[in-house]
């Protein structure tokens, strides 16, 4: 079904692969000598990176990009600190979505705050506002800005226009507003992975389907982190964009940092559907380009799969989980334990009944399940029959009014309600803890994008916890046809009769907000009593003193626990209010010692005697003044901060907040074994806090201080190894070291954070 290379290969002519160690018969199909260096200038990413690349050095890109987008739990915090940092306008079309707070989740009149907050400075600076349950983030971008050829940078991680032929990233607010300020994103040149697609899907299989399969391939094995996904090989065609795009935007959950398809006349047809014709080009690798890995696919071989609690990654055959349920439900439960730390159960076995696995709910919704296609076949399945009126329920959450329209004149609406389903507007809710939250002890299948803990709604750490599986629109129709069955779309033979898709932009043309070029600065930001300043933030010293706040030894740690999604998602634009809930469901005592070290750190900046403050501390700095060259240090220029320890953070959204909560009540640095996203450590460097790994096992608990001197010395150096000391009976030595880090990283980091860097230039 799916095949890793070992290695890299060459593409000849777009259809045959050839693996590196076979190189010379790449020469004898094509009659001419192609080196390794020459050929991966072939790839489709490539050529792309190279026309938005200012630097003139391809091995150090610094990209400009054609257009970025944000929702409104992060629009607020990126505008406020762009205009800190001296923004006076979007120099690029900016598309300010409402998808995500448009429920009043937490009450009052906070998020439609932020929603107005949003339109004044769309019309203040000149961007693009969509309102509430117009469209989510990502369809609305693939409807209007996405082109062949373009790049667009987003505060959503799910930012993903590959089959549009556009090279799309999502990244915390610090690198938008890099752009906004006419900087650069600057990264190294990334690998480019061949994601080789050949055959055509069988009817019952779906975009969902054919995503879980590659994600199940290559997560754990890290085959694509931070690399370019370039999709190639005949299968391309075989299906239509609509359901391409279904594929792309889940593959975030590889941990890759982009993706791109070739494109071919269908791509175009969507285009031209969509009033853009001017913006298709044809993209395709060269005669010969090389891959630094090839997923290997073929399409025919994918079957309906299911991806149980609590990853993506997590993936099974529907076939192959029926047939071993108790087995694959009993290690499910297991993970739950150790999840929750004893504090909640899943009991999934006691849902196992004569006829199958009983579902409690489903879901069709966001950028991944509430497409045209999806929901026209979940529409199919359903027409005629009966959800029933137990436990078990079905919602369905079209991308866009557009599609909701276009579904509703071809009476698809009419089909799903009628058979017990309740259609909603354009939401992104169900993907992030904020709409359709399950019951406790409940399971759910979505057509969404994750499955983390925590992320659906659920609090393991209060003792509500439930289950989410991720499917496709097909197998869930199936499902609900059959009473809330786990049922393979396999079973059913109502697949692949789509009419064609006929788009209206009228309800865009009538509420959209297009302000792009027209900002006029004399208009006011509109502010609401919840949204709030950045609060001031410490330049690094030459010597720093950290306390073990939280010592977190999960395999992954999730953005998701470091902070929470759903109700929490209101107080985005307080910085202060958001950081309340910093690893809540996760360590609920960080907070507290956070915020006790930042009372130091502040009490230090304010010129007061922190060993009078803290009486702990005179311990502590005799310690530290044992050692070599730290006879004469002062507390008062030590910068003191809280550290996190996890062995590997960020797994999860491109939110910044869970880099920046930490930081506004007192964070200073992770020391982590790596960094599950670059999006996650880009976000830790833009809020100041240094990104220290270690390669030992951490001989340090929470409560310890671990003083780093030297640390901006440091920076400037190679950075592989810096000294650092536990504080305890006796000082301790450890081995910590920096990954690369840009100049300007450096200097964000110096600075205290990317405002700071600003306001100093």
């Amino acid at each position: 079904m799916v095949k890793l290379y070992d290695t890299g290969a060459y593409l000849v002519n777009g259809t045959t692969l050839v693996p590196e160690a076979e190189a010379a018969k790449v020469e004898a199909m094509t009659g001419k000598k192609v080196t390794k260096e020459e050929a991966r200038k072939g790839t489709i990413a490539y050529g792309i990176m190279e026309a938005h690349n200012t630097s003139g050095n391809m091995q150090n890109l610094k990209l400009k990009f054609d257009a970025m987008t944000s929702h409104d739990i992060t629009f607020v915090g990126i505008i406020q600190t762009a205009k800190a940092s001296g923004m006076e306008k979007f120099p690029i079309p900016y598309v300010l979505t409402n998808c995500h707070n448009s429920l009043c989740a937490v009450g009052g009149t906070i998020n439609e705050d932020d929603h107005v907050f949003g339109l004044s400075a769309a019309k203040k600076y000149g961007g693009i506002y969509v309102p509430p349950h117009i469209a989510v983030i990502h369809q609305f971008m693939r409807e209007m800005y996405a082109g062949c050829g373009k790049m667009i940078l987003g505060s959503d991680s799910h930012t993903r226009y590959g089959a549009m032929g556009t090279m799309a990233i999502g990244e915390g607010g610090g690198e938008l507003v890099k752009q906004l300020l006419c900087d650069t994103y600057d990264v190294a040149c990334p690998q480019v992975i061949a994601i080789y697609l050949d055959g055509k899907p069988n009817p019952w299989v779906g975009p969902q389907d054919i995503a879980l399969a590659i994600i199940g391939a290559v997560f754990k094995n890290g085959y694509v982190k931070n690399k370019v996904m370039e999709f190639v090989g005949p299968g391309v065609s075989s299906m239509t964009t609509d359901f391409r795009n279904g594929i792309d935007v889940m593959t975030t959950e590889t941990t890759c940092l982009s993706s791109i398809w070739r494109t071919d006349e269908d791509t175009r047809n969507f285009l031209n559907l969509h009033g853009r014709g001017g913006d298709y080009k044809e993209l395709n690798p060269a005669d010969v380009a090389y891959y630094d890995g090839v997923v290997s696919v073929d399409l025919s071989t994918v079957k309906p799969m299911i991806a149980l609690p609590f990853h993506p990654s997590n993936t099974y055959e529907i076939d192959e989980l029926n047939a071993n349920l108790k087995d694959i439900l009993a290690d499910v439960e297991k993970e739950a334990q150790k999840i929750s730390q004893g504090k909640a159960a899943l009991h999934l076995m006691d849902k196992v009944t004569e006829k199958g696995l009983q579902v409690q709910q489903a879901v069709i919704a966001g950028c991944a399940g509430g497409n045209y296609t999806n929901v026209a076949e979940a529409a199919h399945a359903l027409k005629g029959k009966d959800i029933g009126n137990d436990t078990f329920s079905l919602a369905v959450y079209p991308s866009s009014q557009p599609v909701f329209i276009n579904l509703t004149r071809q009476g698809y609406i009419t089909d799903l309600m009628e058979a017990g389903a309740i259609i909603r507007t354009a939401f992104c809710g169900p993907c992030f803890g904020a709409g359709d939250t399950p019951c406790n002890d409940g399971l759910s299948i979505r057509h969404t994008t994750r499955n983390f803990p925590n992320r659906e709604g659920s609090k393991p750490g209060n003792g509500q916890m439930s289950a989410v599986a991720l499917m496709d629109a097909r197998s869930i129709a199936a499902t609900a046809a059959n009473g809330g069955i786990l049922t393979s779309a396999e079973t059913m033979d109502c697949w692949g009769d789509v009419p064609e898709y006929s788009f209206d932009s009228s309800v865009y043309d009538k509420r959209v907000y297009y302000g792009y070029g027209k900002g006029d600065a004399e208009k006011a930001l509109v502010y609401g009593p919840n949204i709030k300043d950045w609060p001031a933030m410490s330049p690094l010293t030459d010597n720093i003193l950290l306390k073990v706040c939280s010592k977190i030894l999960d395999p992954v740690t999730t953005t998701d626990e470091l902070i929470p999604s759903g109700e929490t998602s209101s107080y985005r634009s307080n910085p202060l209010g958001l950081a309340e809930f910093t690893l809540s469901r996760r360590d609920p005592k960080y907070v507290g010692r956070s915020k006790e070290v930042d009372r130091l750190e502040k009490a230090r900046t304010a010129g007061k005697n922190v060993l009078e403050e803290e009486p702990q501390l005179k311990e502590i700095f005799e310690q530290i003044r044992q050692l070599p060259g730290q006879e004469e240090i002062q507390p008062q220029e030590t910068e003191i901060g809280s550290m996190i320890y996890a062995v590997k953070p960020g797994d999860g959204s491109a939110r910044e907040q869970a880099a920046s909560c930490q930081r506004v009540i007192g964070g200073l640095a992770n020391i982590t074994k790596e960094y599950a996203t670059k999006r996650y450590r880009s976000n830790v460097m833009n809020w100041g806090m240094i990104p220290f790994q270690m390669k030992d096992e951490p001989e340090f608990e929470v409560g310890d201080y671990i003083f780093v001197p030297g640390i901006r010395s440091a920076l400037d150096g190679d950075m592989k190894e810096i000294k650092a000391y536990v504080l305890g009976s006796h000082p301790k030595e450890l081995s910590l070291y920096i990954a690369d880090m840009t100049e300007n990283e450096k200097k964000i980091v110096k600075a205290g954070c990317l405002i700071n860097f600003n306001k100093n230039r």
